[in-house]
């Protein structure tokens, strides 16, 4: 077996992924599976600007368990990659001397374990959104798998969607006939002889944190940044006080920063109105200005939806959330919209009471609902018809769908851009020399097995 390592650095976690291949099978497809995975304690590495160091110290538990997962012989030729996504995006953009120290800081710490360091970059989101798609179709076997004799089989099956949610930003990606307007959203790839022409946008600022943060001054601005401000998305009987300085600490959020002193207490108090919670979420979204044919939101050019969708990261744990612990079916629109509004007149006693160990998250599940029902319906423009084909899913078999997978396969060449070798026909071959001579043999019993069974007969008459 071979090993390869990615670190998942996201806005509000980093998470470990661990995978595995078998050796003598080069460039083969359906194969890399999930060996082992770790979560990181504590926040992204782009929460340590003022402290890089620390953040490359966070990663050591996990790369500890990495030392004992990987065999000691196969350390020195396992790749290891670090991939930064959207919150170390906000953090270059805020200040580029921070976000670079941070990441020198984490190289250093992964230059210190025996596996070989291939760099830790910050990926664009195109890259996070293309990687995803190139994920969830690899392990789906969308673009080519083995059929049973050995032979490369060409599925003639479509490629699906990708959608992303993570903390800071959000990613859609998928095959499309359709003229891309933007050049900036378009990718062409070639993966075993066959080209994809892929759409994708990723929206920074539209993660479930960034969203958030960006909700809650919404309300402070329209009530004044009064001391108590009512919230409308959050739970009756919940309540908080926050610093305004969390809310801005990001450039997602320092556009509406108020001339108040950022170490000004503000109280937000839980009203349960899912009217009105819906009513300021979608105030997050511009859906008056575009320049081309049609957009999804923010001007932004998006061709029709089409097709079979995957939808994982916080989309998957948002439906998981309203099937799991509030009951509720999420086939169609409607009711995604139900539930969402179900969410928020629930009080945040029943809450506590259904899902006990979700406390931290429990208050924000109305508004991140309400938000994944208006950016897939008003934004993403899935309707009764194509939102059916949405599959929110947290892993392909036993491997979690993200871009961290489909990142690994591009740096180690595993998907080459033409079709498999000849010699893989070989194996072919060898599978039908094997089968004809199970053939023979089993005919040659059955032969040697009736001659015997007349031969006993006759010898007893």
């Amino acid at each position: 077996l071979q090993y390869g390592i990615v670190l998942d650095a996201g806005s509000s976690h980093t998470a470990m992924f661990i995978y595995k291949w078998p050796a003598d099978k080069e460039n083969d497809t359906g194969v890399v599976s999930e060996h082992g995975m770790c979560d990181v304690e504590g926040p992204g590495i782009s929460s340590y600007s003022s402290n890089p160091p620390a953040a490359g110290t966070s990663l050591e538990h996990c790369l500890d368990q990495a030392l004992r997962d990987v065999p000691k012989e196969k350390h020195v030729g396992t790749p290891l990659y670090l991939g930064a996504t959207a919150g170390m995006r906000l953090l270059n953009i805020a200040d580029q001397q921070a976000s670079d120290a941070v990441l020198r800081a984490v190289a250093a710490t992964l230059k210190t374990y025996p596996f070989d360091f291939r760099g830790a970059k910050i990926l664009s989101g195109e890259e996070e959104g293309v990687f995803g798609w190139v994920t969830a179709n690899y392990l789906l076997e969308n673009f080519i798998k083995r059929g049973w004799l050995g032979e490369w089989i060409q599925p003639q099956k479509k490629t699906l969607g990708a959608m992303d949610f993570g903390g800071a930003s959000t990613q859609i990606t998928f095959e499309t006939r359709d003229t891309i307007e933007n050049p900036r959203n378009e990718v062409t790839l070639k993966l075993y002889g066959q080209a994809y022409k892929v759409y994708t946008h990723s929206f920074l600022c539209y993660g479930r944190d960034q969203v958030l943060k960006r909700l809650l001054s919404k309300l402070l601005q329209t009530e004044s940044y009064q001391e108590t401000v009512s919230h409308p998305c959050w739970p009756m009987g919940y309540n908080k006080s926050l610093l305004l300085s969390s809310i801005y600490d990001s450039p997602c959020t320092e556009k509406e920063r108020p001339s108040l002193a950022l170490n000004t207490t503000v109280t937000l108090t839980g009203t349960g109105n899912g009217n009105l919670c819906a009513l300021h979420v979608s105030k997050l979204f511009d859906f008056t200005n575009c320049s081309f044919s049609h957009c999804s939101f923010d001007g932004v050019f998006q061709p029709k939806v089409s097709g079979n969708f995957i939808a994982f990261s916080a989309f998957f744990y948002t439906v998981d959330f309203i099937q799991t612990v509030m009951g509720r079916p999420v086939r169609l629109p409607g009711d995604l919209k139900d539930a969402a509004e179900t969410i928020c007149a629930t009080s945040w006693s029943e809450l506590l009471q259904k899902a006990p160990k979700l406390e931290k998250r429990l208050p924000d599940y109305c508004a991140v609902s309400t938000f994944v029902y208006l950016l897939t319906t008003k934004g993403y423009s899935f309707n009764n018809h194509s939102f059916p084909n949405i599959a929110f899913q947290k892993k392909a078999g036993e491997t979690s769908i993200g871009w961290a997978l489909g990142y690994m396969l591009n740096l180690t060449n595993m998907i080459p851009a033409e079709k498999p070798s000849s010699h893989k026909s070989m194996l072919y071959n060898y599978w039908v020399i094997v089968i004809l001579l199970f053939v023979v043999t089993t005919l040659t019993s059955l032969v040697t097995a009736i001659c015997l069974l007349r031969h006993s007969k006759s010898s007893i008459i």
